[in-house]
């Protein structure tokens, strides 16, 4: 919780312990909690904002106030006329504050306003965010036969910023969450909080000088996610040394929220298999053009700040489900990109025909933990088969990694939404700290080695670190 909203839960506490407890009542201190918890209401809600898990706290302060009021009156009936104070009042304040707090404490506790951990590497972390028109691309998605591809890309970069400073927000704006909403079965005002969260990265802030140019890595969300659903695997890249672009694919994110307030939802056709499969070249594109964009921001950035400080002769990509498909082709297309990391997904046919020449890592897990999520065989089958027989016929290096115990949705944020995301089947048994440690120790020493040129030796044999994990590497 917010330090506001722990002083408006804790207020709520000790008023609902003032009526259970008799003997507190004889404290004359105590007599003031109802005006207490009121005050606290009104300073989180001028100072942090109004959300929607908080309803029950604002009810409940809402029934302390009344109850204090009641009581109070009940007291001075009581010493006019010599008759013990009203017990109905107070066996009622009892019942109804202590069921109260229960679902007061619980949901902010369920859906927090919550941190993500500081990442590992020596850099501070900036962030820009770029709104790009592909003119020569016709937008796949429209029957308007003028619109052309539009993107919003967020880039992170090494920083040199005060600590002090503001933090850039999770997501800007909630309405990005609309489809997925949709989708999941939720109201849209389920997300409403996200618009709260803040990052480890300072907006704009000034490029590290501790080196001259940084390597680029490109990045791809999955299916109905957006640009940022990887924060805790960017802000580790980023930390250190890498400058990371994230690419919202209009129509094929859950919400694409454009500066003049176009919000773009997720097109149903990508929820029909031989459609999506049909759009992944296309979709590559965005990745393309990305590129042809970093390149001209690094001869001239309009917000000062990135020119000349990009490696654009050490790029890699990585992506997660439909992004892992999205990266792969990339690849196929343009041999700009140098290296690949794809997580949980499946290879489009074009890849598994041509195989990739780039070093390629696949993060996945075994055929038992997809069962255990419910996958079907056909997509258990797909997504196994078509990453090893990609991964089997590389000439160049690659590596097949499974960890059991893991979910798809292990491979993004989604832990950190609430500690219940393991409990109603969201994410896999596997502690969600555990899993992105090894999916930000893999990420690392992968681009790490064939961008930096380090030795990485967790990329040699399997890791005492990281048993858990089934390790294959090619050539063997």
């Amino acid at each position: 919780m917010r330090p506001l909203e722990s002083l408006l839960s804790l207020a709520n506490v000790l008023a609902v312990v003032h009526l259970v407890i008799p003997p507190l009542r004889t404290q004359r201190w105590t007599h003031h909690l109802g005006p207490i918890a009121l005050l606290a209401w009104v300073l989180q809600v001028v100072f942090e904002g109004f959300r929607w898990q908080l309803v029950p706290a604002y009810l409940l302060t809402g029934i302390i106030m009344l109850f204090w009021m009641l009581h109070r009156g009940a007291r001075s009936a009581s010493r006019t006329a010599g008759v013990p104070p009203n017990q109905l009042v107070l066996g009622l304040g009892v019942g109804l504050g202590s069921m109260g707090l229960l679902i007061a404490t619980g949901l902010p506790l369920l859906f927090p306003v919550f941190r993500f951990p500081a990442p590992s590497g020596p850099y501070q972390i900036g962030t820009l965010t770029y709104h790009w028109v592909d003119e020569s691309r016709h937008e796949a998605f429209s029957a308007d036969p003028t619109a052309r591809r539009e993107l919003m890309v967020q880039l992170w970069y090494p920083a040199h910023a005060d600590p002090a400073s503001r933090r850039a927000p999770y997501v800007a704006d909630a309405r990005v969450f609309a489809s997925m909403a949709r989708l999941l079965h939720l109201p849209a005002f389920m997300f409403s909080h996200f618009r709260d969260i803040t990052t480890n990265a300072f907006p704009a802030a000034a490029v590290s000088d501790r080196e001259r140019t940084y390597p680029v890595l490109v990045f791809s969300h999955g299916r109905g996610g957006y640009r940022q659903h990887n924060t805790f695997q960017v802000e580790a890249l980023v930390s250190h040394g890498y400058i990371v672009a994230a690419i919202d694919h209009p129509y094929a994110a859950s919400g694409v929220v454009f500066p003049d307030g176009r919000d773009v939802r997720l097109d149903p056709r990508m929820m029909d298999r031989q459609f999506e499969d049909g759009i992944i070249p296309f979709l590559a594109q965005d990745a393309v053009f990305t590129l042809n964009q970093l390149s001209a921001l690094n001869r001239t950035d309009p917000n000062g700040v990135l020119a000349g400080r990009l490696d654009l002769q050490r790029v890699g990509i990585f992506g997660v489900s439909l992004g892992g498909e999205i990266g792969a082709e990339a690849c196929r297309q343009d041999a700009r990109f140098r290296a690949l990391l794809s997580m949980d997904t499946w290879m489009p046919h074009s890849v598994v025909e041509s195989g990739l020449d780039q070093p390629s890592m696949w993060i996945t897990r075994d055929a038992a933990s997809m069962r255990r999520e419910r996958w079907t065989e056909p997509d258990i089958d797909r997504t196994l088969r078509t990453m090893r027989s990609v991964f089997e016929r590389k000439a160049s290096d690659g590596y097949f990694l499974q960890v059991p115990g893991m979910f798809h949705q292990d491979f993004s944020d989604a832990a950190l939404f609430s500690p219940a995301t393991s409990l109603i089947g969201v994410t896999g048994p596997i502690n969600g700290a555990r899993a992105r440690a090894i999916v930000n120790a893999y990420s690392e020493a992968f681009f790490d080695r064939y961008l930096k040129g380090l030795a990485e030796p967790l990329l040699d044999i399997a890791s005492p670190l990281y048993p858990d994990v089934l390790f294959e590497r090619r050539p063997k």
